[in-house]
This record gives C-alpha cells, structure tokens and sequence, in this order.
C-alpha cells in the first residue's frame, strides 16, 4: 500500500522553487495539507481576466444612451470565439444615487448569456474595452472581446439564459425629488456558468431615470478543447 508522505511547512520552513522543478507537499505539523484554490491557480497561470466599466468619479450612463434597459443596447458585452470558454466568476455594479421622478421609476441591473452566437466587435457603435490580466505580470492575451455602453443598436443578442436580474422600484410613498439608498449589486456565483464559444456575456444596467454607474466583471478563460 502507497504512504502518502508531506513535508511540514507551516511557517520557517516554507519553500519555493522554480517553475517545473519537483516540490514537497506542504503540510501542517499534524499531516493536514495545504491546497491551492482551483480560481487561484488558473488566475496565476495567467488565465483570469477582467474590464472595468467608468473610472474614477466617472461613471458611464445606462441603458440606451441613458434610458431603461434595451436588449440591442448593453451596458457591456464580452464576445467569446468559438474554441474558447468562458466561466464568470465575479460581475460588481455599482450605481451613481439617480433622483426618483415618480413613483413608478425604476432601476434595473440584468446579467445574461447569448448561448449560441457571438456577433462582430464592430456591431453597433460602442466604445471597446481594455481587458486586463489580472496577475498583472502575465504575458497572456484574452481571446475575447469587450466592448461597453452602445450608443446605437447592436445585432441583438439572444439572452437565452438570465443569470442574475435586480430591480428597485421608486418608494411609492416618497416624493418627486427623493433618492434611492442604495443601488449596488454584487454577482459572485458559488458555481459558475460555463460559456462556450461562440457565445456572449452581456450585462444590462440602467434605468427610467439617468442612471450613471460603474461596474467590473471578471472571468477565467480556458480552450474550450480541455473543458
């Protein structure tokens, strides 16, 4: 029968080697190891990727050039190839306090998946997005595209799947004038989705008022051939 054996490295004796060169299994002093997260490992093999929607203090409008959410007009977009595959692991929106009109205005943040086309980069008239690495050093490029806020229609996507959907309706007891307490909305899925490529992740926000917000989505990307 195999003994399974771990070197104890539970803090002096911690050690680091180079890349390909054999290493001990790190273990605490009474055998119980230590184990890399499974995002952890892809993001620092250069396989996590992220875009930031506004900068700064500078938010981006909403919607269709400011108006409530339209299918043809989204907030952001991540265009995945046919070979590549996809899995969001973390989307942020955050949303500059918009002034309630009336009491039926309405904010809404929608998060969905195009499962079986993705459509040219160019499609509509948007501004393209940097896509980082987010172990900074890495080398590594997306496959993908990114683009956000299109000011004119887009080939519209086929939203077949809705991940996530948050909607804050105006207090019906507040005045014209008052403001919402808190528009934010947080993604972090327990599983993720798998998109395979060709396909789009796209993301909605606006609202029946101006609506100026920010937002990150971050994802880990694979060849679809090892999924």
């Amino acid at each position: 029968m195999a003994i399974l054996k771990a070197k104890a490295n539970q803090d002096a004796a911690v050690s680091r080697v180079s890349e390909g060169d054999e290493v001990f299994i790190r273990a605490t002093r009474d055998g119980a190891l230590f184990t890399a997260d499974w995002k952890q490992a892809l993001i620092t093999e250069g396989r996590g990727f992220m875009i930031n929607l506004g900068a700064f203090s500078t938010g981006l409008d909403g919607g269709g050039s400011g108006a409530p959410i339209l299918t043809d007009y989204p907030s952001a977009l991540v265009g995945v190839p046919a070979g590549t595959t996809i899995l969001p692991m973390r989307i942020e929106v955050s949303l500059a306090i918009p002034t309630g009109a009336t009491a039926a205005d309405e904010v809404d943040v929608l998060i969905a998946i195009d499962q079986d086309a993705v459509q040219a980069s160019d499609s509509g008239t948007s501004t393209p997005e940097t896509i980082y690495n987010i172990n900074t050093l890495h080398s590594r490029s997306s496959n993908c595209y990114a683009n956000a806020i299109y000011t004119t229609a887009m080939t519209t996507p086929v939203n077949d799947i809705e991940l996530a959907h948050f909607q804050k309706i105006f207090d019906k007891g507040s005045s014209a004038g008052g403001i919402w307490t808190s528009v934010d909305f947080l993604y972090e899925p327990k599983t993720m989705p798998v998109i395979n490529g060709p396909a789009m992740l796209t993301l909605y926000f606006g609202g029946t008022v101006t609506t100026e917000g920010f937002a990150s989505i971050q994802w880990l990307e694979l060849p679809s051939s090892v999924i």
